[in-house]
């Protein structure tokens, strides 16, 4: 019996993608996440053939979530689900080790054919993206900050989503239940992994992994940060 985790935030969504996997593979065992934090919880219990993660989570910054996923359960499958569909977020993600990506806007038989192929051990892209999984020649700073955080510890990680959300070295230690010299600990090696000397340089490069920021860099733009 295969076993499913379903992450995402919307019960409605999380209702049809546990319709279209039920299709794929109707034996399936089937948990559910509404956070990252949750979905680490399941995972850390063993036995999940596969992972669909939505990237808009709650307390993620752009694929950050896919990060801390990656990071943890290196070995875990985990195919995106996302309503963003810019080429340059679907590298991104299969850079970080995705075993696909799902546009939201794709049929529910179109799911259903791509868990399918995950399953079989392929990876899964809709046939517009097939060149950009294909190609992987574009080079950008983003994905420079992305082996920076792959360098972070799951806790680090953690603490820099914090700081990227403007708490201070106090509430993060309160947040995390741990003492506020442990976070300044962390926070130094958080601005050293990433080559930055200050916590707003720390946020500035995290703002590359916004969705916002992300679709919006076009190659002129991306040439001009080189």
């Amino acid at each position: 019996m295969s076993r499913f985790l379903i992450v995402d935030d919307h019960p409605l969504f999380r209702e049809a993608l546990e319709d279209c996997v039920r299709r794929a593979a109707p034996d399936a065992r089937i948990l559910e996440a509404a956070t990252i934090d949750e979905a680490l919880d399941v995972l850390s219990c063993g036995g999940i053939d596969l992972t669909i993660l939505d990237l808009s989570l709650p307390g993620t910054t752009g694929l950050s979530g896919l990060v801390r996923l990656r990071k943890t359960f290196a070995s875990s499958p985990i195919v995106v689900v996302s309503c963003h569909q810019d080429p340059r977020i679907v590298e991104s993600a299969l850079f970080l080790g995705a075993s696909g990506y799902i546009p939201k806007s794709i049929s529910k038989q179109e799911v259903v054919r791509a868990i399918g192929e995950v399953l079989r051990g392929s990876i899964y892209l809709p046939c517009c993206y097939r060149s950009t999984g294909n190609a992987g020649q574009f080079k950008d700073p983003i994905k420079e900050l992305l082996k920076h955080l792959r360098g972070l510890t799951p806790q680090q990680l953690r603490v820099l989503e914090m700081i990227y959300r403007g708490l201070q070295n106090k509430q993060i230690a309160y947040e995390l239940k741990i003492c506020e010299s442990t976070v300044k600990v962390h926070v130094s090696e958080i601005l050293r992994r990433l080559n930055v000397t200050n916590r707003t340089k720390a946020i500035v490069e995290m703002s590359k992994i916004d969705f916002v920021n992300l679709i919006g860099r076009g190659p002129a733009m991306v040439q001009a940060s080189m």
